[in-house]
């Protein structure tokens, strides 16, 4: 009889267990199907908004029309209607300098990452007349289109050519010629547009006589094929020049043209073009700015060019031991005067030359605004917390204290878009589980003129994923050194009990986890996770981009992959040693991107604390990657040939013991399938068991084709339930 019962009991705790799991798997798929497939969690949207008038007026998109409203009454009037664009949908515009001209952009095409080839169309509110750009271009095929100074013409990139349309006649000007898929004028090439957000690359000058522009060679950048292999009988194959770590870049240079046409002046930058990035240019009355970085990225010149003799001269310079960031929120002009984001005390501070001005302690994280009456500059920063980002002002001729406009009530991750008066800004503002807020606010008083988004129907409808709220970690790892973290308990949490743990990583200078920022679907997935038993928590390790000074970021140069690998475990370690309802017999770890190769490194080189982990679209080798981002942080391999052996998972495969998922879209044209596949390879020479999931030509991203979202995070969600 005792057997029998034992028997018995064994079946109904197996029927129970399988029972509970179903009741699990169905009741999170269904959340996961809500989150990513339904409206149920749209962020509301405001905008696109452009401001009118210098500042006093502003215009939106609200149901098809353009609307204006004056800046400081509120009064609101309809501009542009619905009826008059016909069918004509508005998926971005701008203004010509005198308002009286509207140009939109339409039936826009995926190029890459983003939607930037499409149609033009120009309103003329004065005349009447709503005309196509581009003559007989095909559909869908013009990119950055932008008025003259005058509103007289429109200059716009076709098949890789500059071209100038007059409004008046419909005359069209080809300004460049010999455009082709490895001669690339105003617009860039791969990895510009990845890893230097570069994909306008011409300007009008100020008089509308010029154009300026950026052309790519790529001739000798080798060509990676992806294959797609689903969307006809016989395999597509696209060639992309994609320039690998250590291998030959576009030579890259920039150009003036006059907008009647005829020869180009190009700027005589020194140095090898190829071996040199061009990350920045504009014009400054009529002359040139041009800012060079050398390939290693740690020399950062500053050149002005003459537009008719193309001679430059220096007069700039910023340099550091690893790496510098550059953008074009890092510098603005004030005159004649250069402002410039520097580490060389060891912080982001702003300075007018060698003149440092007094913005305080802490990390300048962008530039704002300039106010030359005022003699103001706007700046994002958080010194005391590096999870949030809050406004400030210093002055730029005194040595006075900034002042922090951002309330001191209002915690959180604040941004800020400033009127050129500097009177007014769009401010956006959200936390970790708090939706984003978007109000017009007059400065430097931070008063609230009008709510512009409150996304209410939002708040509500994530206020109960969101119980219990997220918790801010200060996680100490040892050598005094603190990570940053968060950690979500599920709902009716016992701290008697114990909870197996997830960690969201990603741990490389590109990104940072810890943000109190809204978080936005991925963050409700984990809250969702959370509330089916799980423990949910991310650290940002060492190398990651906060405000914390210039040692906190670049302490991973030449290793990118070693300390992430090393301070991921230590903060799980500590945590669980703090809390005593973690279970570090089940411990998983997951990421996308550089977060996949770290959830690589750590179940490699980590495994008696890592016992799970999900690697999305990871990099095994960081010799595959692309030039500007792996060379910016690791050097060139060949000179770095042992950092990158390190810094790489593929090289520690044979530590793996856990459980292991690797996820990948085969049509990645961002991290190839190729990384993945030659990690498969070596874990299945190491006789190690692993599983693996390819979305056939889904992107970078994995999001292309109906169910591909939902489909990935259930993946995700039932390995879990599965193995931790």
């Amino acid at each position: 009889m005792t057997g029998r019962y034992n028997f018995a009991m064994r079946r109904l705790i197996l029927f129970l267990f399988l029972f509970s799991s179903l009741c699990f798997g169905a009741g999170l798929d269904a959340e996961i199907k809500r989150i990513f497939d339904t409206r149920d969690f749209a962020v509301e949207s405001f905008g696109p908004a452009r401001r009118m008038d210098g500042g006093t007026a502003y215009t939106t998109v609200e149901d098809g029309a353009i609307i204006r409203y004056e800046t400081a009454t509120g009064k609101r009037s309809v501009l542009v209607g619905k009826d008059r664009l016909g069918a004509v949908k508005v998926e971005d515009y701008s203004w010509s300098g005198d308002g009286r001209k509207l140009l939109i952009f339409t039936e826009s095409k995926k190029v890459w990452r983003l939607n930037t080839r499409g149609d033009y169309w120009v309103l003329d509110l004065a005349g009447g007349s709503f005309k196509k750009l581009g003559g007989d271009a095909p559909a869908s095929s013009l990119m950055f289109a932008t008025f003259s100074p005058d509103g007289a013409r429109v200059g716009y990139v076709r098949a890789h050519d500059i071209y100038v349309e007059d409004l008046a006649s419909g005359k069209i000007r080809a300004l460049t010629s010999g455009g082709s898929d490895t001669l690339i004028n105003g617009t860039s090439d791969w990895v510009y547009e990845e890893e230097l957000g570069l994909r306008d690359a011409f300007r009008w000058s100020s008089d509308g006589r010029q154009i300026a522009y950026w052309q790519f060679d790529s001739t000798g950048v080798q060509q990676f094929a992806i294959i797609n292999n689903t969307d006809s009988l016989y395999p597509k194959v696209t060639y992309i020049p994609y320039p690998k770590a250590g291998t030959t870049n576009s030579a890259v240079r920039v150009g003036v043209v006059s907008a009647d046409g005829g020869e180009t002046t190009w700027m005589k930058v020194p140095g090898d073009p190829r071996e040199h990035y061009l990350f920045h240019m504009g014009w400054k009355g009529d002359k040139l700015t041009i800012g060079q970085l050398n390939r290693l990225q740690n020399t950062a010149i500053v050149f002005e060019g003459d537009a008719k003799s193309g001679e430059v001269k220096e007069i700039y310079r910023d340099s550091d031991k690893a790496w510098l960031d550059v953008g074009e929120e890092k510098f603005l002009w004030m005159g004649n005067d250069l402002l410039w984001v520097s580490e060389r005390d060891g912080w982001r501070h702003i300075y007018a030359g060698a003149r440092r001005i007094a913005t305080g302690a802490g990390d300048v994280m962008a530039m704002d605004a300039i106010d030359p009456a005022r003699r103001w500059v706007y700046y994002t920063a958080s010194p005391e917390n590096a999870t949030q980002l809050y406004l400030y002002r210093a002055r730029l001729d005194q040595d006075a204290a900034p002042e922090r406009l951002t309330p001191q009530n209002e915690p959180g991750t604040h941004n800020y878009n400033i009127s050129p008066d500097c009177q007014y800004a769009f401010h956006s503002y959200s936390r970790f589980d708090s939706p984003p807020v978007t109000e017009l606010v007059k400065l430097p008083e931070h008063t609230v003129v009008r709510v512009l988004r409150d996304n209410k129907k939002l708040r509500e409808a994530v206020a109960e994923l969101h119980d219990p709220p997220v918790e801010f970690l200060k996680v100490p790892v040892g050598g005094g050194v603190v990570l940053d973290g968060w950690l979500m308990k599920p709902r009716g949490f016992d701290p008697k009990k114990k909870y197996p743990l997830i960690v969201y990583v990603y741990g490389e200078p590109a990104l940072a986890n810890a943000r109190d920022a809204w978080g936005g679907t991925r963050a409700l997935f984990h809250h969702a996770l959370a509330n089916e038993g799980y423990l949910i928590a991310s650290f940002d390790n060492r190398g990651t981009p906060a405000p914390k000074g210039r040692e906190w970021r670049k302490a991973v140069y030449g290793s990118v992959g070693v300390i992430s690998a090393a301070e991921q475990g230590a903060a799980v370690k500590e945590l669980a040693h703090e809390r005593s309802y973690v279970d570090p017999a089940r411990v998983a770890i997951w990421g996308w991107s550089g977060g996949g190769s770290n959830t690589l490194n750590a179940m490699f080189r980590d495994a008696d604390v890592f016992k799970v982990g999900l690697a999305v679209a990871p990099v095994p080798d960081q010799k595959l990657y692309d030039t500007i981002y792996q060379e910016r942080y690791m050097g060139l391999p060949q000179t770095n040939a042992e950092g990158y052996r390190m810094g790489s998972p593929i090289s520690f495969a044979a530590g793996l013991k856990g459980k292991l998922l690797i996820v990948h879209g085969s049509g990645d044209d961002n991290v190839h399938f190729q990384g993945t596949q030659e990690l498969i390879n070596r874990l299945v020479e190491l006789g190690k068991p692993f599983d693996f999931m390819e979305y056939p030509n889904r992107t970078h991203a994995i999001s292309e084709g109906p169910g591909t979202t939902v489909h990935l995070y259930s993946l995700i969600a039932r390995y879990l339930e599965e193995h931790l």
